[in-house]
């Protein structure tokens, strides 16, 4: 399901996995929180690059910021919840409300940048998907 590294990760940060339908009793319960939408380590090489920085990010928060690991088969439909379109990504909430989402990795300093960007602002509705260049739906033809 998850990397061996992501598997050691979960076990040693003690990481809560969850999916589609525990999100938000997670989410409500933990104030800010990351949800880690992992995506296919073997496709995805950030995968692992991820994984080990989300525990420094969480220390760097000093108990600020609670995480939970996504689910693989969860994966579809948080996606299309959330409206993000890379692996892996780092979604943020505020009680369950959308803040915002890291896609892949970042250097140390950008995410710190980033995050507090996200923190700082207040819950907003999912961005509208967006569809890769060249692979939107043709125009409507009128009759």
């Amino acid at each position: 399901m998850f990397s061996p590294l992501l598997e050691g990760i979960i076990a040693r940060e003690n990481l809560p996995v969850i999916n589609a339908d525990t999100l938000d009793v997670f989410a409500k319960g933990n104030g800010d929180t990351i949800i880690f939408a992992v995506g296919d380590w073997k496709r995805h090489v950030e995968v692992n690059d991820v994984a080990v920085v989300l525990p420094e990010l969480l220390k760097a928060s000093n108990g600020a910021l609670k995480a939970a690991v996504l689910e693989r088969d969860s994966e579809r439909k948080v996606q299309t919840r959330f409206r993000f379109s890379k692996y892996p990504s780092l979604i943020f909430l505020r009680d369950g409300a959308y803040l915002g989402v890291i896609p892949q990795v970042l250097d140390w300093g950008d995410y710190i940048i980033e995050i507090n960007k996200i923190l700082a602002g207040s819950p907003v509705p999912p961005p509208q998907y967006k569809f890769p260049e060249g692979c939107a739906p043709a125009p409507a033809k009128a009759n």
